[in-house]
């Protein structure tokens, strides 16, 4: 059973594999942004993580929501280069975080290792340590934890902040679906595979840069 107030009413004319796909890695940036940080337009986005698919639509939200640069850093170079088209101003790779040092936001879906890297070559490079930098943790992918030198928040205007349930009430999620109609309208591009639920089984923890939607 649906609970009402938790609900909102779609567009009539709905691609519900469409919505399916997109729901929950769209949300993920967009409540981090508008929730989480005082986010404003003008300021720079990197995004950690970006070739996944909640990265490859952090870096568009990022965009639709004013950002003047996003910066998509992953580890494939290639895949990192697709990503021009749909909103990266600029790419970089993990090891080359240190170009990116300048940002005003990072969107973190890594964490772990590479994510505990790129912040010291980060912060260790920027060119004003008191301009603010909004730190946002959203996946772990790389691991849940990292080692954060105490230097880096003494010496830098860093601000570490978390985005998930919990930190953001239910009520503020309920507040940002209508919004997220866009990915409906095709205003965010979304990689969407259908896939019988006779196909389970062939494509359960298949590797694939779509998300696939199970339909009946």
């Amino acid at each position: 059973m649906i609970n009402p107030r938790h609900s909102v009413v779609p567009p009539s004319d709905i691609d519900p594999v469409r919505i399916a796909a997109a729901m929950n890695p769209a949300m993920s940036s967009r409540v981090a942004l508008r929730r989480r940080i005082a986010f404003r337009e003008g300021r720079s986005v990197l995004v950690l993580g970006a070739t996944g698919n909640a990265g490859r639509m952090a870096v568009q939200i990022a965009k639709r929501f004013g950002a003047s640069h996003v910066i998509a850093v992953g580890r494939d170079a290639s895949r990192l280069a697709a990503l021009r088209g749909p909103g990266a101003d600029e790419t970089v790779t993990f090891d080359r975080a240190d170009r990116a040092a300048d940002v005003d936001v990072v969107i973190d879906y890594v964490w772990g290792e590479p994510s505990a890297l790129a912040m010291t070559a980060i912060v260790t490079a920027r060119r004003d340590p008191g301009a603010p930098l909004d730190w946002i943790r959203i996946g772990s992918v790389a691991g849940r934890a990292i080692p954060v030198h105490s230097a880096l928040l003494r010496s830098a205007r860093l601000q570490l902040c978390g985005s998930g349930i919990g930190s953001v009430p239910p009520r503020d999620f309920l507040a940002e679906l209508p919004e997220l109609a866009a990915v409906h309208t095709g205003a965010i591009d979304v990689r969407a595979r259908a896939v019988p639920l006779t196909g389970v089984t062939e494509t359960w923890g298949a590797e694939t840069e779509d998300r696939i939607v199970y339909i009946p």
